[in-house]
């Protein structure tokens, strides 16, 4: 476990500083020069206030640079006494400093973790050699900073699990895919055979049918051919959208589906079948009080579009989890767009856009 710890890497998708960390800097400086004013009494003096404005800045760094944000922090809290007589500064506007521990277990490699939570060990172990404060006050301080520590370390594993889910969700939609994908080809060589063996049969009596076999065999291959450009798999499952049907289920769905939609792909077909249903069932599984779900499925010259809509109570997030990042995957993966969202009044929405033709190659 500790050579493990060590190795691990930062996790991804730190947000980048933004204007919020800045006016968390200034709300914090504010606090202190307030408190420097109002507190006669404040350990440390000027010393504290000060001490404030000079690690604020540890705020707009704490998610890029953890570990040296830490060490700066508690080392400057360690020497701080040094210049106020042996009284350790305790403005309160200086609990922003929980955030550091908390960014360093969010944030950091496993060797900025090792290192840091070292680090503020060893300053709570010396701030009590050099009697600065009591042991007890110690570890009461050190329960609050790891317990602080212990929650960025819960948010960690917690967005790990989640980048995790939706990595399965990916591949699930890939091994989907592939299955249309792998039906549709199956027909096309399965055609290019039959011709073929037509085309061998009658050429002795009819050397034009095998040359008229050739152009279909021609054809098949081209299509099968552009048809394999999308596949990104070749694991099957038992699902296929033999039809149009959502039966048996409350509420009731209006189905209108308007333009030719036999001119789309097959895998884009297939595609948007398998996300209406998905959108259908997440209505009727998280809508509450919803009397009706409408699918609408358009194509037009280029695309095919596909909205379904719910008139479940405000605010029912039907699709809000990993099934629509599957329905955003594998319009991803088509070159198409897939958007979810509550209507303005009631109910939920899922739109979708996928190119005629799927991806271009």
């Amino acid at each position: 476990m500790p050579r493990s710890l060590w190795t691990e890497p930062r996790p991804p998708g730190a947000p980048p500083r933004s204007w919020r960390d800045w006016a968390l800097a200034g709300v914090f400086c504010l606090l202190a020069v307030l408190e420097g004013l109002t507190r006669p009494d404040l350990p440390g003096g000027i010393v504290a206030v000060v001490l404030v404005f000079a690690l604020a800045p540890t705020l707009l760094f704490r998610r890029s640079h953890p570990l040296l944000m830490v060490v700066i922090a508690f080392a400057a809290t360690l020497l701080a006494p040094l210049f106020t007589d042996g009284v350790p500064p305790e403005a309160r506007s200086l609990t922003f400093l929980l955030l550091l521990p908390y960014s360093l277990l969010r944030w950091g490699s496993g060797r900025d973790i090792v290192i840091g939570v070292a680090a503020i060990a060893a300053k709570m172990v010396l701030s009590v050699v050099a009697s600065q404060m009591t042991a007890s006050t110690a570890l009461a301080g050190a329960a609050v900073t790891f317990g602080v520590a212990a929650w960025g370390a819960a948010m960690r594993y917690r967005s790990s699990a989640r980048l995790r889910e939706l990595d399965r969700v990916r591949i699930v939609e890939r091994e989907r895919l592939a299955r249309d994908l792998h039906d549709t080809v199956a027909h096309h060589v399965s055609a290019m055979a039959i011709r073929a063996q037509a085309g061998l049969a009658m050429a002795p009596s009819d050397p034009a049918a095998a040359t008229d076999a050739l152009r279909v065999i021609e054809a098949e291959a081209s299509k099968a051919l552009s048809e394999m450009r999308t596949v990104v798999a070749a694991l099957r499952d038992d699902l296929s959208p033999r039809a149009w049907s959502f039966d048996g289920g409350e509420p009731p769905v209006d189905l209108d589906v308007s333009g030719d939609l036999s001119r789309a792909a097959p895998a884009v077909g297939a595609a948007v079948f398998r996300m209406a249903q998905e959108a259908v069932t997440n209505a009727r599984r998280h809508a509450s009080h919803a009397t009706r779900i409408e699918v609408r499925v358009k194509t037009d010259a280029t695309a095919v579009h596909l909205h379904v809509t719910d008139d479940g109570s405000p605010g029912a997030p039907a699709g809000g989890g990993f099934g629509l990042a599957g329905m955003r995957e594998r319009a991803h993966l088509l070159g198409g767009t897939c958007t979810a969202g509550p209507n303005p009044d009631r109910g939920w929405t899922v739109t979708a856009t996928l190119p005629l033709e799927g991806p271009a190659t």
